[in-house]
Parts: structure tokens; sequence; C-alpha cells
């Protein structure tokens, strides 16, 4: 029965393979190393692996730096991650993340910016309306 189960969640739960995106979030490093551990378990019972190459730890206010480990292995600890397309540093500040979507703006603008001097644009000519 137990095995049936299992292969029915594991069916159920094929469009998952791929998940990527977890954030977990600590108080202590032990707290964050046993939700390592229950994630790692639940994850390989039904068979999704996380892979360590991309599994990074980041640390903010802690003097703590005693390795996360997952299967044994040590986990990388960065600066700065970029999570859900928003830069997330060791500091707690979005100064990193305001700073490169303004980078962002900045570079579409310089590639607009032939379009926007144009000779052939004028601020003055109505732009037509659609009426539904």
């Amino acid at each position: 029965m137990k095995d049936s189960e299992d292969a029915q969640l594991r069916d159920q739960q094929a469009g998952f393979h791929f998940a990527d995106d977890l954030a977990l979030l600590c108080q202590t490093q032990q707290q964050m190393q046993e939700k390592t551990n229950s994630v790692a378990a639940a994850s390989a019972a039904i068979g999704l692996n996380i892979h360590k190459g991309k599994s990074k730890i980041l640390r903010y206010n802690t003097a703590c730096d005693n390795s996360i480990t997952l299967h044994g292995e040590d986990l990388e600890d960065v600066k700065a991650l970029t999570y859900l397309s928003s830069i997330i540093d060791e500091h707690g500040g979005s100064d990193a993340d305001v700073k490169a979507w303004i980078g962002k703006a900045r570079a579409a603008y310089l590639q607009l910016r032939n379009i926007w001097n144009s000779k052939l644009l004028s601020v003055n000519k109505p732009i037509p309306s659609s009426e539904f």
C-alpha cells in the first residue's frame, strides 16, 4: 500500500521536477540546518533533488559563520544574491536592487535615445485614439 501511495505522489508531482526557488528564513544556525535537512528529506521523498551548486546561504545580522551542510557538503556563503528578480544583500537594504533597476532603465533609455531625439517625432502631433 505504501509503495503505491509513494508512486501516486510522484506521479502527481511530475510537473515539479525543476522547481527552483525556495527561501528559508531562520533566526539561528541550528534552525537553518534543521530546515535544510527537512526540505532535503521531503524533496527526496517525492523524487526531487536539491542542486548543491545552486544552493546559497546569505547571512544577515549575525556573527555566526558555522557552515550549513547538505548531504555532508558545505553550502556556499554569499554576500548577495538575486531572488525573484530582486537583489538581496547581507546588509538587508535595497540599495543594490535600486541601483540595478536604475542601470537597466538607463540602458533602455540609451538604446532608444536615437528615437527620442529623432526629428521625425513631434510632441505636437496628436496621438490617434481607438474608441472601443
